[in-house]
């Protein structure tokens, strides 16, 4: 069991890192000048890749964490309505890697909407989400 953990630890770290960056490229994106179509392609290259990246990663961090819970009982019967919580906050990083799929193919159509300055708050979501799971994993609260 220590191994399935320690990967998915690793796992979502890893997707989580990508979780960070890619807001921060929508960003620059947003802040690109009309006329600069290199410094838009590339910065919609590296978009595009991390994206792939990241969904690519989240399948086995996912998986591994659905081991954990059904294979190995964590979280299950009375006093773990820690995971209830906890799996609800990971229902709202999925819809957050697939928020940021959606930017994506819309600044690839030149149909961005948002300025950079929102981009920067929207950027600070995964921040809180991964705070509030690591402190509902580790603390158990209820």
């Amino acid at each position: 069991m220590l191994w399935i953990k320690s990967l998915h630890i690793v796992f979502v770290a890893s997707w989580f890192a990508g979780l960070f960056y890619l807001p921060r490229i929508f960003v620059n994106l947003a802040m690109v000048p009309a006329d600069s179509t290199a410094e838009r392609d590339r910065l919609l290259l590296m978009a595009r890749k991390l994206y792939r990246f990241m969904t690519i990663i989240a399948v086995p961090a996912l998986g591994l964490g659905i081991w954990l819970w059904a294979g190995y009982g964590i979280g299950w019967g009375p006093g773990n309505a820690w995971m209830h919580a906890k799996l609800t906050m990971v229902l709202l990083v999925m819809g957050y890697h697939h928020a940021c799929g959606v930017m994506l193919k819309k600044f690839a159509r030149g149909e961005q909407r948002h300025g950079h300055v929102w981009y920067r708050w929207f950027n600070e979501a995964p921040v809180i989400l991964m705070l509030i799971i690591v402190c509902l994993v580790v603390l158990k609260p209820f």
